[in-house]
C-alpha cells in the first residue's frame, strides 16, 4: 500500500487508480476461481497440491517451491518495511541491520502458533493497525502539502518505467497464495468466499483512497514507500502505526512457508495434530530456518528488493492471476462435459484464457524490468554494501 502513491506520480493519478480498481476487481474474480478449486477439492492444503492435480509431481514441487521462495522473500520485505520503520522512529541512529534483526526477533515470535487460529487474532490487529496508520498518513500529508508541488492526471512515460510502477498494485494484491492453507483451517470453509469479498472490498477501496490522497497533497515527488515523504512528526506516528501490521505480515508469511513443509512431513501422522517432542521440535526448527533465510537475504544481499521483484514475478504473477484461469478450464473439462463445456460456457472460458496470459505477461514483463532494474543499479553504483550500517 504504501508504495502505491509512487505509482500515481509515473502513470498519473487517473490511469493508476483505473489500476488499483481493476486489479482489485480482477483479483476478486481470481479469489472466486480459487475458492471454487478448493471447494472442489477439499484436499489441496497450498498450491503444491493443486500444483499436483493440474501437472502431476513435476507441477508439485515446482509449485510448492515457488510458495516457499516467495513466503520467504516476503518475509524479507517486511523486515526492510521495519528496518525503515525503526530507522524513522530513532531518526537514523539505529544501525539498519541491527533494527532489522530487532524486528526479526518479534516477526520469529509472532510466526510460533501453529494454527491460523491463533494468527487470525493477531492479524485483527494487524489490520487495526495499517488502517490507523494510513489515516494518521493522509491526515499528514493533507496538513502538510508540499509547496509548489505538481501531479499529473495522465503522465506518459516509458514501458520500462510504467510497469515498474505498476508491479506495485499488481503485488498489492498478492496474498493469494496463502488462501488454500486459510481455507483448509477455517471451521466453516464454505464461507471463504465472504473472506475474500470482505479482503478485495476493503483492500481495493483503501488502496485507491490512499494512494489518491497522499499523491494529491505530496505530489509527484512522493516517497516510497509513502509515509518517508511526511514532516518527521507525522512520519513517526505513521511507522509506529504500522509497526503492528509489519510484524503480523512478515509472521504469516514465516509461517505459510512452515506449514508447507511440516503438513508434507506429517500429513498422515500424529503430529500434525497432537503436541509431541517431534512436532513441536520440527515446527520450531522449521520457524527459525526461514525467518532466519530471510533475515539473511534482506541485510545481506544488496540487490534484495529487486530479488523481490523477481520471485513476485516468476511465482505470485502466477499464484494471484494466471493460474487461476488453469483451475476453472481443468475442472470445467475433467468434472464436467470436456470441450462441449468450455464452448457452452464460452465467455468464462474466455475469460479464463484471458486470465493465464495475463499472469504470463506480468511475470515475463515483471522479470524484463527487474532484470534490466538491476543492470542499472550496479552500473549507477548505488547498490549498498551486504550487512551494513
Amino acid at each position: 500500500m504504501l508504495s502505491l502513491p509512487s505509482s500515481l506520480a509515473v502513470v498519473g493519478i487517473v490511469p493508476g487508480l483505473i489500476l488499483i480498481i481493476f486489479l482489485g476487481v480482477f483479483a476478486t474474480y481470481t479469489s472466486w476461481l480459487l475458492v471454487k478449486f478448493k471447494m472442489r477439492h477439499p484436499e489441496v492444503h497450498n498450491m503444491g497440491d493443486a500444483g499436483k492435480i493440474l501437472f502431476g509431481p513435476i507441477g508439485r514441487e515446482v509449485l510448492a517451491f515457488g510458495t516457499i521462495v516467495f513466503a520467504v522473500f516476503a518475509t524479507g520485505g517486511q523486515l526492510l518495511a521495519g528496518q525503515i520503520a525503526i530507522s524513522a522512529l530513532s531518526n537514523n541512529s539505529i544501525c539498519p541491520m541491527l533494527g532489522a534483526g530487532i524486528y526479526a526477533l518479534f516477526t520469529l515470535a509472532m510466526s510460533f502458533p501453529r494454527t491460523l487460529d491463533y494468527m487470525s487474532w493477531f492479524s485483527v490487529a494487524s489490520c487495526v493497525s495499517i488502517l490507523v496508520a494510513g489515516i494518521i498518513g493522509m491526515v499528514g500529508a493533507g496538513l502538510n502539502p508540499t509547496p509548489g508541488r505538481t501531479m499529473n492526471v495522465v503522465q506518459s512515460s516509458s514501458f520500462f518505467d510504467a510497469f515498474i510502477s505498476i508491479t506495485n498494485p499488481v503485488f498489492a494484491y498478492a496474498g493469494h497464495f496463502m488462501f488454500f492453507i486459510m481455507v483448509s483451517e477455517m471451521r466453516k470453509p464454505q464461507d471463504a468466499m465472504k473472506a475474500a469479498y470482505t479482503l478485495q472490498t476493503f483492500a481495493t477501496t483503501y488502496y485507491a483512497v490512499f494512494a489518491a490522497v497522499v499523491y494529491a497533497f505530496i505530489g509527484n515527488n512522493v516517497a516510497s514507500p509513502a509515509f518517508s515523504s511526511l514532516p518527521p512528526m507525522w512520519q513517526k506516528a505513521s511507522y509506529g502505526a504500522a509497526l503492528f501490521n509489519f510484524w503480523i505480515a512478515g509472521a504469516l508469511y514465516a509461517h505459510t512457508a512452515a506449514k508447507l513443509c511440516f503438513i508434507r512431513l506429517f500429513r498422515k501422522s500424529k503430529h500434525l495434530h497432537s503436541h509431541t517432542l517431534v512436532g513441536w521440535g520440527t515446527w520450531t526448527i522449521l520457524i527459525i530456518i526461514f525467518n532466519a533465510a530471510a533475515f539473511v537475504l534482506a541485510v545481506g544481499v544488496p540487490i534484495f528488493n529487486y530479488l523481490i521483484g523477481i520471485a513476485a514475478s516468476l511465482f505470485a504473477a502466477w499464484y494471484t492471476y494466471g493460474i487461476a484461469g488453469m483451475f476453472w478450464l481443468h475442472d470445467s473439462y475433467h468434472y464436467e462435459n470436456g470441450f462441449r463445456t468450455w464452448k457452452k460456457k464460452w465467455f468464462q472460458t474466455t475469460l479464463s484464457i484471458l486470465t493465464i496470459l495475463a499472469g504470463a505477461f506480468i511475470c515475463i514483463a515483471g522479470m524484463y524490468v527487474t532484470v534490466r532494474a538491476i543492470v542499472q543499479a550496479y552500473a549507477s553504483g548505488e547498490l549498498a554494501s551486504p550487512f551494513a550500517c
